[in-house]
């Protein structure tokens, strides 16, 4: 049996915490990474393919809207924010996905 990592664990949760990046003020792909990158303290890492899956996912649900900005470095890049119905979904998910984390955990602490 092969060992996962956090990274491999990462992909049922993106849609929640690219949400959550994004709750707070718009930003671009790039953005997105790092922010999810240093708030986990480097373990989760994303691959460009993943993040921009899930934005496209979240899209077109309604969940985020994107728009054309300059970027710092002065490039053209699309950026993300939250909707209405992306906050909701990000205030039902994060609930979720905090009983389910105090669940496992729970289990992993018993003798």
């Amino acid at each position: 049996m092969m060992s996962k990592t956090p990274t491999d664990l990462l992909y049922g949760t993106l849609d929640v915490l690219v949400l959550k990046a994004v709750s707070g003020t718009a930003m671009h792909g790039f953005e997105i990474s790092n922010w999810i990158r240093e708030r986990s303290r480097g373990t989760l890492d994303l691959d460009d393919a993943g993040l921009y899956k899930a934005l496209y996912r979240l899209e077109a649900q309604g969940a985020v809207r994107s728009t054309w900005k300059m970027s710092e470095n002065s490039r053209r890049a699309r950026y993300y924010e939250t909707t209405a119905a992306g906050r909701r979904l990000l205030r039902t998910e994060s609930s979720v996905w905090r009983e389910y984390a105090l669940a496992v955990s729970r289990v992993l602490r018993t003798a």
